[in-house]
C-alpha cells in the first residue's frame, strides 16, 4: 500500500522524465563521406622530371561508392632528412591539382557487394575514379632548395664538436590527398621520395640486333664518374663511411604518341637485354637509361637516342633430319623428322638422278607431313633431298641425301 509522499515522489519523477523527453539537444552535423587514400603512389625521377603516379579513389572510407572525391592534389617537400607527413601539408608546396569526375549527389552511395550498374553517373572531364594518373614535375632550384623547419635542428650548439661532411643526400618527397565535392581532405596516401643528386649523364645510342629468339638491345656501360670528376682520374681505394652510388641501366620501349614502356623491372648491372617478344613485320624502338642508385632510392639518366628495327623474318628454318628413302613396286617412299619451327608451312622433296645429281622439286606446293611416295620408273637410281619452308617462304638448306632404287 502505496503512502500519500512515496505517490507524490513518484508522481514527480514521471514528470521529469515526460519534460526530458521533449527538450531538444544541439543539432547534429550532416555526415560527410570522405574519399579512401589515392593508392600506389610512386615517384620515378628520369633526368630533371619526376614522374608521379598514383590510383584514383574509387570509394570512401566507409567503403561506399562513388568516391566523394572532385580533385585530387599532391604536395611535395625538400629535404635532407626524413620528414612526417604533416611535415610535407605544412611546409610543402602544392605541385598540382588533378580533377576527377565527381558523384552528382555525394549522398547516393552504394554499399559493397551492390552490383556496379546501380552506381550513379559521375560528372566532370577529369580522371575515371580507380583509374591511374600521372604528374610530372620538372625539377627547378626551387623544387630542389631544402625548406628549413619550424626550428633549425641542424645547426650545431656552441662547443658542440664538429662533424664531418654527411652522407645524407637531400630528397624530393610526395604525397597525395583527395578533397571532397565540399573541399573537405581524404586520408593522405603514403609517401614516395626521389633523391636530389645529379642524374647520371645519358648514353650513347644503343645498337640493336635479332633473330628468331628475340631482339638483343646492347649499349656502352660502365660506371660513369661523379660530376666533376675526369674519366680515369679516381684511384684505387676502399670507401669508409659513405657507401659509392651503383649505377645499372633500365631498358624501355618507344613508341610514336605513347609515353615510354619500360621492359626491365629491375635495373640491369650489364647489357645486354634480351626482349623475347618477336613479332614479324612489327618496328621496335628502343631506349636505355643509366640508373644511380643511392640507398633505397634511384635517379636515372636522360634518354639514349632511341634505336629502331622493323622485325623481318628472314630467318630459315633447319634442314630437315632423318631422311630414309625405301623402294617399293613402283614408287620411292620418303619418311623424315619433323621440324620445331612454330612457323612452318611444309616441306619441298626434290629429286635428282644418281647419274646427273641436278635436283628438281617433285612437291611445287610444300607439304605438312612428314612422308611422301614419289611414283618413278624401275631401274634408274635417284637421290632424294628434303628442304623445310617456313609462312614467309623462307627455305631452309638441304637435308642429308637418301639414295633409293627400284629394282627391275
Amino acid at each position: 500500500m502505496f503512502s500519500a509522499r512515496s505517490a507524490g515522489s513518484a508522481l514527480v519523477v514521471v514528470s521529469v522524465l515526460i519534460g526530458a523527453c521533449g527538450r531538444k539537444g544541439p543539432p547534429l552535423s550532416p555526415f560527410m563521406r570522405r574519399p579512401i587514400t589515392a593508392g600506389d603512389l610512386a615517384a620515378a625521377r628520369r633526368g630533371d622530371t619526376v614522374d608521379i603516379r598514383f590510383v584514383v579513389p574509387s570509394a570512401n572510407t566507409d567503403q561506399t561508392r562513388p568516391a566523394n572525391i572532385e580533385r585530387i592534389d599532391v604536395y611535395a617537400l625538400t629535404s635532407t632528412s626524413r620528414v612526417s607527413d604533416l611535415d610535407v601539408m605544412m611546409r610543402g608546396e602544392r605541385i598540382a591539382s588533378v580533377e576527377v569526375k565527381a558523384p552528382r549527389d555525394p549522398n547516393r552511395t552504394i554499399d559493397p557487394g551492390e552490383p556496379a550498374s546501380d552506381l550513379q553517373p559521375l560528372v566532370g572531364t577529369g580522371f575515371d575514379q580507380g583509374a591511374p594518373a600521372d604528374v610530372f614535375e620538372d625539377l627547378g632550384a626551387a623544387a630542389q632548395a631544402e625548406r628549413p623547419a619550424a626550428r633549425d635542428e641542424h645547426r650545431p650548439a656552441d662547443g658542440d664538436p664538429l662533424l664531418g661532411p654527411s652522407c645524407q643526400v637531400p630528397t624530393r618527397t610526395y604525397l597525395a590527398v583527395g578533397i571532397s565535392v565540399q573541399g573537405r581532405r581524404g586520408q593522405l596516401s603514403r609517401q614516395a621520395s626521389v633523391p636530389l643528386a645529379a642524374a647520371p649523364p645519358a648514353l650513347p645510342q644503343p645498337a640493336v640486333k635479332y633473330d628468331e629468339r628475340g631482339v638483343t638491345v646492347a649499349w656502352q656501360s660502365g660506371a660513369s664518374p661523379a660530376p666533376g670528376e675526369a674519366a680515369g682520374a679516381r684511384l684505387a681505394s676502399r670507401p669508409i663511411g659513405c657507401s659509392l652510388p651503383e649505377v645499372a641501366y633500365h631498358v624501355y620501349e618507344v613508341a610514336s604518341a605513347q609515353p615510354e614502356t619500360r621492359l626491365t623491372e629491375q635495373p640491369l648491372a650489364a647489357p645486354p637485354f634480351l626482349d623475347q617478344r618477336v613479332t614479324w613485320g612489327t618496328e621496335r624502338c628502343y631506349t636505355v637509361r643509366a640508373v644511380r642508385s643511392i640507398g633505397a632510392l634511384s635517379v636515372e639518366s636522360e634518354p639514349a637516342p632511341p634505336v629502331c628495327e622493323k622485325l623481318t623474318d628472314k630467318f630459315p628454318p633447319a634442314p630437315p633430319k632423318g631422311l630414309v628413302a625405301v623402294a617399293s613396286e613402283g614408287a620411292i617412299n620418303l619418311i623424315w623428322d619433323a621440324n620445331t619451327e612454330t612457323d612452318l608451312a611444309g616441306y619441298l622433296v626434290l629429286r635428282a638422278p644418281a647419274s646427273t645429281r641436278e635436283f628438281a622439286t617433285v612437291t611445287q606446293d610444300p607439304v605438312r607431313d612428314t612422308t611422301f611416295t614419289d611414283k618413278v620408273q624401275s631401274g634408274t637410281p635417284f637421290i632424294y633431298a628434303v628442304r623445310a619452308v617456313d609462312a614467309n617462304g623462307n627455305r631452309s638448306a638441304s637435308s642429308p641425301e637418301s639414295p633409293a632404287e627400284i629394282a627391275r
